[in-house]
C-alpha cells in the first residue's frame, strides 16, 4: 500500500497536463477580454462615423 502511494506521489504527468490546462484557460480569458475590448471600440467607432455620414 505504501508504495503505492509513493508511486501517486512521483508522478508528474497529470500535473504537467493541469498546469498546460490552467495557462490554455488564462490564455482564453486575455484574449476573450481583448476582443470584447476592442469590439466595443470598433462599436463607438461605427456609430461616430455612421453619425458624421447623417449630418
Amino acid at each position: 500500500m505504501l508504495k503505492l502511494l509513493k508511486g501517486f506521489w512521483g508522478n508528474e504527468q497529470g500535473s504537467t497536463a493541469i498546469e498546460y490546462g490552467l495557462i490554455a484557460s488564462l490564455v482564453s480569458i486575455a484574449a476573450i477580454s481583448a476582443f470584447t475590448t476592442v469590439g466595443t471600440k470598433l462599436s463607438a467607432t461605427f456609430k461616430f462615423v455612421a453619425g458624421q455620414l447623417n449630418t
